[in-house]
This record gives structure tokens, C-alpha cells and sequence, in this order.
């Protein structure tokens, strides 16, 4: 028996209170919707904007900027200024998505919902934090609106969490903290052999379209490699929609500008294509995709390729090039986007198809080994994450002992 099983067999053998949110935590602020009752404490922090708090950041501060998003960094005290607060808290995002955080100790905050437990004798707050944090699906569904979403803070408060004595509050922090510390650990080493395994791709990628690239032509002759403008090779169009069309559990996929598609519930496309991210962040992400599909306005889609070229050759001659192509055609101090222009006069060597089915094969082994999910590293780091999440669902689920005395 483990010693949180021994706890629970002294402490609670049939059961523990739950409690809602709202009887044992105060909040920065009073909600829309709550009786005054359910607010009776009310600690305010103030809070400075996304762009200010960056303004803030400095090397080497003691007082952490809590943004809303993953956005950390920190700053001193006399640049904080008015701004300071102090304490053991945890967040949640005002708006965007419920990006849960705990904090202990001084920081300046974004637009965040702040809690703090009202009795650390009743609730510690890294118990408050990590229950909150297994149950982020159930708040990310409190968040809503059609432009930024903000979470209905009714909701929130009503959640009603276990309450188990306060020894196995904190060997549960005890545990959960290990485990996490060991998953970063993990996760660390995973991402540093997956960035050595893209590495490995990007050498033997180049190794093998390098002399492609030394032994084209400028003209089609027979069966030599040639340079051939993207134009002559696929029909390239784009989207037609706003980047903010799509819709929760659309039937479709919906490319944007972003690295992952969203989902939509109409089609404009149904075929073999090329997705580029056109402008943005990922501007020159490529997505490969065979089906019913839509996009943004500012994403370019190839389709009805030449049968002078294998599809997925085409794929990996991107990855290799656009990106630096595009950077090298934008004016200096412009944000980087693609023109049409520009797309159509890419040029790309084109060796014999069984050349470019002969590096297809070896490349796209290298390419799901780095990104498939179901393969490989990717499959590993996933795999330790649903282990925590597995072990933290069992430590924080408890017998509610108002079962026990109903029945």
C-alpha cells in the first residue's frame, strides 16, 4: 500500500467533503452572476496590458510577468513599480483560453482571474492549482465568444472540487510536483533528440537534392534534371474565406495561416494539394493534404499537378527552400508575406520521376520518424504526457462522502 493509500485508509476511509470553488478560494474581482455571499473576500491586483507587460521585461528580474498566454519572462522591482503584487496564486486567463498557472511569490499580471484559497489550513494552492489543472477541459468549455473568448466566472466558482485533510493535500503536491519535475526532465532529453533527428533530415535532405540542384539545366531535355518555374507545375489558387470562419467539430479541414489546420463545415476543395501559409507567422508553412478541404483567403493552395513531378518531391523541395526564398524576396524591414508573383517564379529542379520517387521514399521515412505522432519520438514525449495525466486523474479523484451518507 502507498503511503497516499495509507493516508486516505487513516484520514478519509469513506470518502471526503466536496466543496464549491467559491467556499474556499477569494477572487480579484466580483462576478457577474454570484451572490455577494459566494464573494465575501475580494483581493484586487492591478493589471497592466499584454503590450505593457513586455515593456516591463528585463535579464535577470526577481518578479515575474504573468502573462495570459505562454508568454514568461521577468523584471525587477523598481521596474514594476505600482504594478508589484505579491502572494501564492492561481490564474486564469480573462480571455483567450484557459491557460491555468500557479505563482508564489511577486509578479505583475495581464488580464488574468486570480484565486488564491481562503484557508491554507482547508486548501493548498498547489492542490487548488493542479485540480484546476486536470480539470482544464471542463474550464476551456466555460470559455465563450465569437471573437476572444472570456470564461463565464459562474461557472468557474460552481465547479465543486474534493477536499481531502490536509496531509494528503500535501503528498499529493509532494507526488505531482516529482512527477512533473521528471516529466520535464523526460521531455527535455525527447526534444533534444527529436531536434538532433530534424537535423539529421535537413542534412540528408540537402544531401541528396544537392546535386540535383548542381546538375540541372535551364531547359527540359529528355530525361536530364531541369529547372522548371512552380507555374508550369500545378495550378495555384487560394481560399476565399476570413481566417475566423471556422467552426467547432467542422466536418473539414481548414487551413489558415496557422501550422494547424482549424475545422469547417464546407469544402471548396476536393483533391490532392500543397498548403502555404501566405503571410503571418508561418508564413512559408507547407501542409500536404489529399481531400475535402477549404482555406483563408491568404493561403495559397497547388493543386492539379504536372505529371512531370511526384507530389510529395515537391513537398520536400519547400521545406528545404521556401522559406529562405521568401525572406530573400521581402523588403528589408517588412513583415514577410508571399505574392503571387513571387510563388509562380519559385524554381524547382525536376529530375527523372524515378530520381524523385527514389528521394521520396528515403525522405518521407526521415519525416514521419520526426513529426508522425503515431511513430517514433513524437509517439514517446505523447505517451509520458498521458501517463502524468493517467496518475494526476487517480491522485485527485476521491469517494464523495455525501454518497456514502445518502445511501
Amino acid at each position: 500500500m502507498s503511503k497516499i493509500d495509507e493516508l486516505i485508509q487513516e484520514l478519509c476511509p469513506d470518502g471526503v467533503e466536496y466543496k464549491a470553488l467559491w467556499e474556499v478560494t477569494a477572487w480579484d474581482k466580483r462576478f457577474n452572476g454570484l451572490e455577494r455571499y459566494m464573494q465575501k473576500t475580494i483581493i484586487q491586483y492591478p493589471y497592466v496590458l499584454a503590450n505593457r507587460l513586455k515593456e516591463l521585461e528585463l535579464p535577470n528580474g526577481n518578479v515575474c510577468l504573468l502573462s495570459t498566454g505562454d508568454y514568461i519572462a521577468w523584471t525587477s522591482e523598481d521596474t514594476a513599480g505600482e504594478n508589484i503584487c505579491e502572494g501564492e496564486i492561481v490564474a486564469i486567463p480573462g480571455g483567450g483560453k484557459a491557460n491555468i498557472k500557479y505563482y508564489k511569490g511577486k509578479f505583475v499580471t495581464a488580464d488574468n482571474r486570480i484565486a488564491t484559497s481562503l484557508d491554507d489550513n482547508t486548501l493548498l494552492n498547489k492542490y487548488l492549482y493542479y485540480w484546476m489543472s486536470f480539470n482544464k477541459p471542463l474550464i476551456e468549455s466555460f470559455y465563450r465568444g465569437s471573437g476572444i473568448k472570456h470564461p463565464s466566472m459562474k461557472a468557474v466558482l460552481t465547479m465543486h472540487l474534493p477536499i481531502p485533510p490536509l496531509p494528503i493535500q500535501e503528498e499529493i503536491v509532494r507526488i505531482l510536483d516529482k512527477f512533473t519535475a521528471l516529466e520535464a526532465e523526460l521531455e527535455a532529453e525527447l526534444e533534444a533528440e527529436l531536434e538532433a533527428r530534424k537535423k539529421q533530415y535537413d542534412y540528408y535532405r540537402n544531401q541528396l537534392l544537392s546535386p540535383i540542384e548542381k546538375d540541372c539545366k535551364w531547359y527540359m531535355n529528355g530525361n536530364e534534371a531541369a529547372y522548371c518555374q512552380l507555374s508550369d507545375l500545378a495550378r495555384i489558387s487560394t481560399g476565399k474565406l476570413n481566417a475566423n470562419a471556422m467552426e467547432e467539430d467542422g466536418l473539414y479541414p481548414f487551413f489558415t495561416c496557422a501550422e494547424m489546420p482549424y475545422r469547417i463545415n464546407k469544402y471548396a476543395f476536393d483533391t490532392e494539394a500543397i498548403l502555404i501559409s501566405g503571410n503571418g507567422s508561418q508564413v512559408g508553412h507547407i501542409n500536404h493534404y489529399f481531400g475535402k478541404f477549404n482555406a483563408y483567403q491568404r493561403t495559397y493552395v497547388l493543386y492539379k499537378f504536372s505529371g512531370s513531378v511526384v507530389v510529395q518531391y515537391l513537398f520536400h523541395y519547400f521545406k528545404a527552400h521556401l522559406k529562405s526564398y521568401i525572406l530573400s524576396n521581402v523588403k528589408e524591414g517588412s513583415v514577410p508575406y508571399i505574392t503571387l508573383p513571387m510563388l509562380k517564379s519559385f524554381q524547382i529542379p525536376i529530375p527523372p520521376l524515378s530520381e524523385q520517387e527514389r528521394i521520396v521514399s528515403i525522405l518521407d521515412r526521415f519525416d514521419a520518424l520526426v513529426n508522425d505522432i503515431s511513430i517514433g519520438l513524437p509517439a514517446e514525449i505523447e505517451a509520458r504526457r498521458k501517463q502524468y495525466e493517467y496518475y494526476r486523474g487517480k491522485l485527485l479523484s476521491f469517494k464523495n462522502i455525501a454518497d456514502r451518507a445518502e445511501a
